[in-house]
This record gives structure tokens, sequence and C-alpha cells, in this order.
């Protein structure tokens, strides 16, 4: 069994509101769940209007199954033109990890 995670760090467009923040954030994170059957969320810079960070993990059987959702998942939120995403930290986990 293989867990992967990403971690993104975006940057929001002209967002003046965590509302509009929220409006900006929550399709982003919907679409990874319904598109690529990830566990997804909002995981911090929760209370700051143009910046906010996306956790997302995955688990399969396989290296090139993990590496490829997780491929497609973070070129989706880099193809999103109403964010610019900042930085992705990616993390693999496996049965030989204690």
């Amino acid at each position: 069994m293989y867990v992967g995670t990403l971690s993104f760090d975006i940057l929001l467009g002209d967002v003046r509101s965590l509302k509009e923040k929220r409006s900006v954030v929550r399709p982003i994170v919907a679409e990874l769940q319904r598109k690529y059957a990830v566990s997804a969320a909002e995981v911090g810079d929760q209370d700051l209007h143009r910046r906010a960070r996306i956790g997302l993990a995955v688990v399969s059987g396989s290296t090139e199954h993990l590496n490829d959702v997780l491929d497609r998942c973070e070129r989706l939120v880099a193809a999103r033109p109403e964010v610019e995403l900042l930085s992705v930290r990616r993390r693999f986990h496996g049965d030989h990890d204690e």
C-alpha cells in the first residue's frame, strides 16, 4: 500500500474577503475530490484573504498509479486561471515506512 500527499500553496487573485476566498477554494477542492477520488481540504491559511493551502491524499496499490493521480491533480490546480500556484509539496509513504 502506498499513500501520496500533495500540499498546494496558492495565491488567490482579486479576493477581498474570506467569503470570496471560499467561493474560489471550495470549487477547486470539490473538483479534485470528484474527478480523482482523493481526500482534499483547505488545510491552512484560513484567516488570510489571498492565500490558501490545499492538501490532498491518495491511497493506491502501485506507485505508478499514485504518481499519475498526483500529477493530474497538480496540473488541475496549476491550470486554474483564478489562482497562482506558488509551491507544491509532494510526499510518499509506503509499507517500508515505520
